[in-house]
């Protein structure tokens, strides 16, 4: 009962907290569709603005690749839309072009990571206290493979610069990263859907 008091009491501080004043000016939201990666660098610049204001501490982004036209990557167009080149049938000519638009969503978020690391907060950056799950929901598009995915995490004071691989034919379920991300919230928990323990090779960055 006093947890819940305590919300409450919290919940009702952060509705009196002034906006912040920033100096950035507003974000024009971007009409061509085949202006795609630059509405996916302005989706993340506003992240970043909301994380560093504290206006909010979550934030859920969808790259709808199902919907995307041919876009444009640094100013060449794309042969064909993101879902029809990931169903690829190994033709190498859509692979490249798949390639060309997976390495520039890379691009784009290591320039997340870069603001939210270059932002102190306290004697730590805004990446240290803050967890990015990134990922997609196929591990093979082309054959609509819905195992070993391929699931980039970053921040949040864990150990990072690693690739950790696992049994491909016999490998643990996804929502054991989950249950690290909850226990790194505090809480105290050791279940998240069908999870069976927590993700190996997680470990938290020692204090300098």
């Amino acid at each position: 009962m006093r947890d819940l008091e305590q919300r409450l009491v919290q919940a009702a501080e952060w509705e009196k907290k002034p906006r912040p004043v920033v100096s950035v000016a507003q974000p024009v939201d971007l009409r061509d569709p085949r202006e795609y990666m630059d509405k996916t660098r302005l989706m993340y610049q506003m992240a970043h603005l909301a994380f560093a204001t504290d206006s909010t501490r979550n934030i859920t982004l969808m790259l709808d690749s199902v919907n995307s036209p041919a876009i444009t990557v640094e100013g060449k167009a794309v042969s064909d839309g993101y879902h029809n080149l990931s169903h690829h049938g190994k033709s190498t000519t859509k692979m490249r072009e798949l390639e060309r638009i997976d390495r520039e969503h890379m691009k784009l978020l290591a320039g997340l990571f870069a603001e939210l690391k270059s932002h102190p907060e306290g004697n730590e950056t805004l990446l240290d206290r803050t967890m990015v799950l990134y990922g997609s929901n196929m591990g093979n598009a082309n054959t609509h493979v819905t195992t070993n995915l391929p699931v980039l995490f970053a921040g949040g004071g864990f150990q990072h610069g690693q690739h950790l691989a696992f049994d491909r034919e016999r490998n643990y379920p996804l929502p054991n990263l989950f249950v690290n991300i909850l226990q790194r919230f505090g809480l105290e928990t050791d279940k998240f859907a069908s999870s069976t323990g927590t993700m190996r090779g997680m470990e938290l960055k020692r204090s300098a």
